[in-house]
């Protein structure tokens, strides 16, 4: 077939789970899912039925989400949770899934697999792209590995293993093990006391939060998205004003402070969305990299920019965090997404913070670059930095926190130590089907 539209493609049973959503952010979910599958033969719409379909396969599928609400007031998550529901909505007979578990629970994780399973048993073709080789090697038959957009090879599940697709897909060997050294924490360098935000709707995305982060020591935050997790990273971060609470960094409070406020007091921010938020597409790398230090000495005499400093020192940190660019002068929306995010951790880290708010670090990134970011966290950790991680992933919580949070609507409902978690017992509390008081 040569398909020349998503039209075609559409009508030929195809359909896909975007990585980067394909959906329009001023209209609503259900109008969103039924976008170009109006038939000339039902010139009506019929919103009202589309929307409780879109709520019956939400609660079949575990991918609640308000039929009604528009795209741009939903989370990253929300959003992706979107775009499942659109393929089950059109019930596909090939299916293209690229990363579509990230914003499900453990438990939903197996209902979308057994899902899968099932579809896969009544003759529908699947493709699941995924950089969590534990989700490959679970759910397909055969995998394929691709490395720099050319296929490395292809080989029956059964006959491999994690290490050596790994090795496959960075074309060296791979740790999974990450070496921490024993947690010495220091003095607290985050306290959240009793934290109210609003969500983008206007009703309460964060109840009554209440953390504390000492410095030498990372906390998980786990959860599934939308839970409150992006909005308190924004809050933390100086984004998103707090409705109720405080925030002190340092012991100093910095409740609804502005973003260079918060940054003098020694705090660097990772946000999820790194080409909307943590970088300018269309700036340069170096101009990327001086976004929130260009006004500093040695960078800028008085009121005007050292071009010259300006290009030493972004040298420096494409030398030392291993940022694959052709120049500096290239374009970031010309990176791949491993090499922004390293670009990001360099801006962030070369001020030597003594508060990190990393939030979905690794999202989207494949297994190399997550484990060159996931040392650069644990580094961190062993110069004395405290370490808010914000993640989906909830292995990689598990991996390199020191302790575990996890919310659920608004709420931290259980705090624990990293060696009494459970993956099962964190799987219930992200669900909200147990609760436990905080530690």
């Amino acid at each position: 077939m040569t398909i020349r539209s998503p039209r075609e493609a559409t009508a030929l049973g195809i359909s896909m789970v975007h990585q980067h959503f394909m959906l329009v952010p001023p209209l609503t979910v259900a109008e969103n899912v039924i976008l170009g599958l109006r038939s000339p033969r039902e010139p009506w719409l019929n919103l009202g039925e589309a929307q409780e379909r879109i709520a019956e396969l939400g609660r079949c599928y575990g991918l609640r989400v308000d039929p009604r609400a528009r795209v741009w007031q939903l989370s990253v998550g929300e959003q992706q949770r979107v775009e499942i529901i659109k393929a089950l909505y059109r019930r596909a007979e090939l299916l293209i899934l690229d990363e579509p578990t990230a914003v499900l629970t453990p438990q939903e994780v197996q209902e979308l697999f057994t899902l899968l399973r099932q579809m896969a048993r009544q003759g529908q073709a699947i493709i699941f792209i995924s950089h969590k080789l534990h989700e490959v090697t679970a759910l397909s038959d055969r995998v394929t590995v691709l490395r720099d957009g050319q296929v490395v090879g292809t080989i029956l599940t059964s006959a491999t293993d994690r290490q050596r697709l790994a090795q496959m897909m960075v074309g060296r060997e791979v740790s999974f093990q990450r070496h921490k050294d024993p947690v010495n924490k220091g003095e607290v360098a985050l306290e959240l006391q009793g934290v109210w935000a609003q969500g983008d709707k206007g009703l309460p995305a964060l109840k009554g939060v209440s953390l504390t982060v000492s410095r030498g020591e990372i906390l998980g935050l786990a959860g599934v998205a939308g839970n409150g997790q992006r909005e308190l990273a924004e809050v933390i971060a100086g984004l998103r004003p707090a409705t109720q609470g405080k925030v002190v960094v340092g012991q100093k409070d910095i409740t609804n402070r502005s973003p260079a406020e918060v940054i003098a007091q020694g705090m660097s921010y990772i946000p999820e969305e790194r080409m909307r938020v943590g970088t300018i597409a269309d700036f340069s790398v170096a101009e990327n990299a001086i976004l929130e230090t260009h006004g500093q000495a040695p960078l800028a005499k008085g009121w005007f920019l050292d071009y010259q400093a300006i290009g030493r020192y972004a040298e420096k940190l494409i030398a030392d965090f291993d940022v694959k660019t052709p120049s500096q002068d290239t374009p970031v929306r010309h990176l791949s997404g491993g090499n922004v995010q390293k670009l990001i951790l360099a801006r962030e880290l070369s001020r030597s913070p003594m508060l990190l708010v990393a939030a979905q670090p690794t999202r989207g990134l494949d297994v190399g670059a997550t484990e060159y970011i996931q040392k650069r966290l644990l580094e961190q950790r062993s110069k004395g930095a405290a370490i808010l991680l914000i993640s989906e992933d909830l292995d990689e919580v598990l991996a390199l926190s020191d302790r575990v949070a996890v919310m659920y609507e608004g709420q931290v409902v259980g705090v624990m130590p990293t060696s009494e978690a459970r993956v099962e017992e964190l799987g219930l509390l992200m669900a909200g089907v147990k609760k436990q008081l905080p530690a």
